[in-house]
């Protein structure tokens, strides 16, 4: 039977308005119709064959966001992807991706069983649909075609099994720009967006325009020969960038569907006016089709400044990240590229109390040899580092200010009555509200986030929002010797190092890309040999407190506040499942005297750590793959 796309439709041929630097894709004046020979079910089959299954296919457009096949429902057909792009999800996990020329639910269908999971439309796409009574009336009257597929299916099977690996989930190929707001898109923001992304990537650039001047009108954005025209789109380019109209016109909405990732421009100064911040038609049809993992908000400034009341952007928009350019400077145009096509770095920042000061050395040492960072975060102490180096503090800077944290040293000391926690943790705040002010995390020009523990849910706690300091004091709050930070949504939040001291995982899932991870090991602390039978009683520990002559004889154990941050630091060796290949992970060297509490110790500890990253770094050199897709000159660029 004839497929319902096998329609004439009379286009003019002309050349797309391609940035790519090729010489542009064709629309074609030719019915079009779906070849089967490029399905890996079918390679094994002759032309005959091949056509002889295509006249029992059925054309089946699905819009974006519709299932396909649901999990427990029987498998009664069969579809082949000609064109689009469908997610396969297993309960609430998104478990795989199906591009065109790969069947959908094979393995059920010729098993004649149930539908092992759902599978949904990411974007407007187009199937092929073979019911079980044509298959089997097909193979009847030509046996050879089943004994080709199972020949061909079979072999997939085994390599898939073979492998013993999940299918990575893709990164995005298409983006939508929208305007955020009352405000229009700024025209210098495309212009320089399109010279970003075409420094590195072949790229098609598709408006209303482009479609229109091609197609009749319209209604013919909703046409399957579009939709495959789009995606076939992709086979030939790294991406397509779509830019949505001002108004939620037909093309906004079949961009808005086209798109994987959806990027919101706003003028961040637009928050001065109420009114300008309020959701426009386009993202609010935006907002019903994308989750908020699949938004980013890029806020523009007209120059490099203080920031402020972003939060007020992000109250109405949840996303995944958002991101501040200045208009004029393309190296912010660069870091945004390198966050949507997940080559983003990252500094993730381990815990370890006064140890921390060794991350000072790591990140001058990587600043000295032209590796800037996109993103920080880190744990505990780790994070209060990556909180002075996200607000723009150089490394000698932060040398500087860990000296006044020195004073937190003698805060641990501090007892209190046991009420809350052992320890005053006013003065605690007072030095982390001194360092880091009232500023937001979503008012950083550098993204950061804190890792903490939340005792009321028993779950990591991943800190995006709100003041700097507080997010460090919940990454440090050690339990027992700090209280809690409590959180107005009833969160309980205490030390992130008691589930993840290295949050290598934690940016992970933020961002794709290399990471460099910095992390202690713990068997290079010093062991400590005390007499356990000499641990005094409550009695004998109390008369030594008050007795300067038998205070000497107290045995030379660990501090409480030492075993507490000690305790924190077990289970930090454990990285080979969370490392991927682009990753350099960094352990610097630490003196075998020093301890935990040793903050007067800072500078050397730097010094030390320095001068190992340095060392690695030169070792390396090219060899390793963060350092070899880093380019010294275009990252001192990012931040000058």
């Amino acid at each position: 039977m004839p497929t319902a796309a096998a329609r004439n439709i009379e286009l003019r041929q002309t050349r797309s308005h391609s940035v790519s630097g090729d010489d542009g894709a064709l629309f074609y004046e030719r019915p079009w119709r779906p070849s089967l020979s490029h399905i890996e079910a079918f390679v094994g089959l002759s032309s005959d064959q091949l056509a002889a299954i295509e006249q029992r296919f059925t054309t089946i457009p699905v819009r974006r966001g519709e299932i396909l096949v649901r999990e427990g429902d029987d498998a009664d057909a069969l579809y082949l992807v000609v064109s689009g792009h469908f997610v396969v999800e297993a309960g609430c996990r998104r478990v795989a991706e199906i591009s065109s020329g790969a069947p959908i639910g094979e393995i059920a269908f010729f098993a004649n069983g149930k539908r092992t999971a759902t599978v949904r439309a990411h974007r407007d796409s187009i199937v092929l649909k073979l019911p079980r009574e044509d298959f089997t009336a097909l193979t009847e009257e030509n046996p050879t075609i089943l004994k080709a597929i199972a020949r061909t299916l079979a072999q997939r099977l085994s390599d898939t099994i073979s492998s013993g690996e999940q299918m990575p989930l893709s990164r995005p190929r298409t983006l939508v720009v929208l305007a955020a707001g009352q405000e229009p898109l700024l025209e210098k923001f495309r212009e320089r967006l399109v010279r970003a992304f075409s420094r590195a990537s072949k790229i098609l650039v598709i408006d209303a325009k482009l479609l229109t001047d091609n197609f009749l009108n319209e209604a013919d954005l909703e046409l399957e020969r579009l939709t495959g025209w789009l995606n076939e789109q992709e086979t030939r380019h790294d991406y397509l960038i779509y830019f949505a109209d001002a108004g939620l016109t037909p093309f906004s909405r079949k961009a808005i569907r086209q798109a994987d990732q959806v990027l919101l421009v706003g003028r961040h100064n637009a928050h001065t006016n109420p009114l300008s911040l309020k959701l426009n038609a386009v993202e609010n049809f935006a907002f019903e089709i994308h989750p908020p993992a699949a938004r980013r908000l890029v806020l523009l400034h007209e120059a490099r400044g203080a920031i402020s009341n972003t939060s007020l952007w992000l109250w109405s928009r949840p996303v995944a990240l958002h991101h501040h350019l200045v208009i004029d400077n393309d190296a912010h145009y660069d870091r945004l590229v390198r966050f949507i096509s997940g080559n983003a770095i990252g500094f993730v920042a381990c815990g370890g109390g006064a140890l921390c000061a060794a991350h000072i050395g790591v990140y001058k040492a990587l600043t000295d040899a032209g590796i800037h960072v996109d993103l920080l975060g880190g744990t505990s102490g780790g994070g209060a580092m990556a909180a002075a180096f996200a607000m723009g503090a150089s490394a000698d800077d932060v040398s500087k200010r860990t000296c006044a944290l020195i004073p937190m040293s003698r805060a641990l000391k501090r007892w209190t009555w046991p009420r809350y926690s052992l320890l005053d943790h006013t003065v605690i705040d007072q030095v982390l509200k001194a360092q880091f002010g009232k500023t937001e995390i979503e008012d950083l020009w550098k993204g950061f986030f804190a890792v903490s523990t939340c005792l009321a849910s028993n779950s990591l706690t991943v800190i995006t929002r709100g003041p700097v300091w507080k997010a460090v004091r919940a990454s440090i709050s050690i339990p027992g010797l700090l209280p809690p930070v409590y959180q107005e949504d009833g969160s309980v939040l205490v030390d992130g190092a008691l589930l993840d001291n290295v949050p290598v995982k934690s940016m992970r899932a933020l961002k794709s890309g290399p990471n460099v991870v910095v992390n202690f090991r713990t068997e290079e602390l010093k062991n400590v040999i005390v007499d356990y039978n000499a641990l005094p009683s409550r009695g004998q520990m109390f008369w030594g407190l008050l007795n300067p002559l038998a205070r000497g004889r107290l045995p030379n154990a660990p501090s409480l506040t030492t075993v507490l941050l000690r305790s924190l630091m077990v289970g930090r060796d454990h990285l080979a499942d969370k490392l991927e290949q682009d990753d350099l992970l960094i352990i610097p060297p630490l003196p075998k005297d020093i301890g935990v509490m040793d903050w007067a110790r800072h500078a050397e500890l730097s010094a030390v750590a320095y001068d190992y990253t340095s060392r690695l770094l030169d070792d390396l050199h090219a060899r390793h793959p963060l350092l070899a897709t880093t380019r010294p000159e275009a990252c001192r660029r990012a931040y000058a």
